[in-house]
């Protein structure tokens, strides 16, 4: 007699629910036994890097400096792609070299983007 086709699929089904609600089982009594009771001012003091916050944490931030990282990645990310596409490139059919441009023209588009709004510009 052979097995039922899915009783593999409902086997996996029934482990793949039982394992999350066996671990937050787990968690839940790690909770509930080693957990202190009640938090204390210890618990609930202001940690920096090992230095207690000292003056108002509210600053002025340039978030240029994140902008500059952004397109930084973007561009290093194209040149991930362009490598391995200009060392096979002779072999590819035209459809690569089409979808190269699309790819392409979306990474000028966006640099065109960054360079009209100012954000190249180190201030």
């Amino acid at each position: 007699m052979s097995p039922h086709p899915y009783a593999f699929l409902t086997l996996l089904a029934a482990v793949a629910v039982a394992f999350p609600l066996g671990m937050l089982a787990v968690a839940q009594l790690w909770f509930r036994f080693f957990q202190p009771p009640k938090p204390g001012f210890v618990k609930n003091a202001v940690y920096e890097c090992g230095v207690a916050a000292t003056g108002d944490s509210w600053i002025q931030f340039k978030a240029h400096y994140y902008l500059y990282a952004i397109i930084f990645l973007i561009f290093d990310v194209e040149v991930l792609f362009l490598l391995p596409f200009a060392v096979v490139f002779t072999a590819l059919p035209a459809g690569a070299l089409i979808a190269m441009a699309v790819f392409l023209l979306l990474l000028v588009e966006g640099l065109v983007w960054a360079w009209h709004r100012g954000h190249l510009e180190w201030r």
